[in-house]
């Protein structure tokens, strides 16, 4: 069977130089529309990153023909990742609907006790953001109200910005309804949920870190006052909208079972919005033209207190268009840039600097760390080094598990302490907080790959690729990065594999 860079095998390496350029002009660009058009779509760069790349490499004598093949074979590696957002974004609908996600936050926010409030500051908007999958939503409108708490309580801003952010980001990172979340696997061609399981083994410890840092720091604190206006608002507001009842639980609890179980994400994320269809027909009284409304456009939330409004209009496929969009044109870039073997160069400058296990992993959380720096953008961080290294995970013969791991916390955990990016420019605006403020204390965020990087070091949770990971690699014809040299995995038997990674443990 031929395989996907069969056609492009026999032409000519570029210089180094020239195989940097395509992804230094696409990320020009990037700044380019940042700085002077005020706005940061990276579809755009993007799609004019492939036309440039693929201009490139006509001039060096490829044909269109077998960069099309390349750019088409990574994006159909993305596709199933693509199902899923979708059906994330019809669970995100039917679980507002149901009351499911009203009942997790109405419950949350009867947890704040002044002596405590650091800790649920951080607890709350981790419980949110898991259970709507978005750390922005999250950040404005239960951290706003959280910041008012800690204002009356006169704990410093950069201590409550800190857990804030700490929690709504190790949601996001944790959450299967999240957008990078479903990127980081896509990028890599791992499963959804044995990602999030992979990741529990850094989130857990920074998180248990980060939650004893703010009880101990809110021992100070007790005996005082809470003022609790914003949250009495809040409160009255879900409860005059929506029926609570704690059977609204049942849909989150299905999803989790079937994920423990271990049933495939797609099947088990459909599970979740038809539970939460039955429970809003059940216990909201919706209508089945409601329920179809909430898969299709989202929830629209009219209770007229701006932060619950603000926080629960959302979900549909619709609203997942945009990143659907955007993974499906970083993957074919990614493509491109490989099928042309601009990434191959790439790598092969990196590999010759990196000399095993730890090396490898600290340069794939630098490599996201650094887009990071350089655009600004959580979900470029996370596609341009999953792509990048994913044939040396291969050829080391570890898990990319490892992989979509290290880009997921260089990328989603790191975003918002960068002044500069979205994630943290909208987290400075929407709490009134400067960034470098809050970022010593959004202890999650940065401890959380530097754990990554210390298991690197010691080998510890860093699972070898399985047979059957293997497997898909072959059925993919994924690239494997051997002695130096890319070649597809489809090109090597498991015989040839295990070769080929004994080798490397020798070296």
């Amino acid at each position: 069977m031929e395989t996907a860079n069969a056609g492009a095998a026999h032409r000519p390496r570029p210089s180094l130089a020239l195989a940097v350029l395509p992804i230094a002009v696409t990320m020009g660009l990037m700044l380019l529309q940042l700085a002077v058009l005020d706005e940061f779509a990276p579809q755009i760069p993007l799609a004019l990153g492939i036309a440039f790349t693929g201009f490139l490499a006509w001039t060096r004598g490829f044909r269109w023909k077998d960069m099309e093949t390349g750019l088409f074979h990574v994006v159909h590696i993305g596709l199933p990742s693509v199902a899923i957002l979708m059906t994330v974004g019809m669970i995100i609908g039917t679980w507002i609907l149901s009351g499911t996600v009203p009942l997790l936050i109405y419950y949350g926010l009867q947890l704040i006790t002044p002596q405590f409030f650091l800790l649920a500051a951080m607890l709350i908007p981790a419980v949110v953001s898991v259970a709507i999958g978005t750390s922005w939503g999250t950040v404005g409108t239960v951290g706003l109200a959280l910041v008012g708490i800690g204002e009356g309580l006169g704990i410093p801003a950069a201590y409550t910005g800190g857990a804030i952010v700490s929690g709504a980001f190790f949601g996001d990172k944790m959450s299967p309804l999240s957008d990078t979340t479903n990127l980081a696997p896509a990028v890599t061609a791992t499963n959804l949920f044995s990602h999030i399981r992979n990741m529990m083994a850094t989130a857990v410890p920074a998180m248990l870190a980060a939650g004893t840092l703010f009880w101990v720091l809110g021992l100070q604190y007790a005996g005082q006052n809470l003022h609790t206006e914003q949250v009495r608002t809040i409160l009255a507001a879900l409860e005059e909208r929506f029926t609570f009842h704690p059977a609204l639980l049942l849909p989150a609890l299905l999803v989790v079972v079937l994920a423990v179980r271990r049933f495939p994400a797609i099947p088990t994320l459909f599970a979740g919005v038809l539970a939460g269809a039955a429970t809003a027909l059940i216990a909201q009284g919706a209508s089945f033209h409601q329920v179809f409304v909430v898969m299709q456009e989202g929830f629209s939330s009219t209770t007229g207190v701006a932060a619950v409004d603000e926080l629960l209009s959302k979900g549909g496929i619709q609203s997942m268009m945009w990143t659907i969009s955007l993974v499906l044109i970083a993957l074919a870039f990614g493509g491109i840039v490989e099928q042309t073997r601009c990434l191959e160069v790439i790598l092969n400058a990196v590999m010759r600097r990196v000399r095993g296990r730890f090396s490898l992993v600290t340069a794939s959380t630098g490599g996201a760390v650094g887009t990071n720096l350089i655009t600004g953008d959580p979900y470029l961080s996370i596609a341009l080094p999953g792509r990048m290294f994913s044939p040396a995970y291969r050829g080391q013969g570890l898990s990319t598990l490892n992989l979509s791991r290290s880009i997921e916390e260089g990328g989603t955990l790191i975003n918002p302490l960068v002044p500069w990016s979205a994630g943290g420019a909208f987290t400075a605006g929407a709490l009134g907080i400067p960034t470098l403020a809050y970022a010593p204390f959004a202890v999650a965020c940065w401890l959380s790959p530097l754990i990554g990087l210390l298991f690197a070091a010691l080998g510890w949770y860093m699972p070898r690729a399985s047979d059957a990971e293997r497997a898909q690699w072959q059925r993919d014809e994924e690239p494997v990065m051997v002695a130096g040299e890319m070649v597809s995995a489809a090109q090597l038997d498991p015989e040839g594999l295990e070769r080929a990674f004994d080798a490397y443990r020798r070296e």
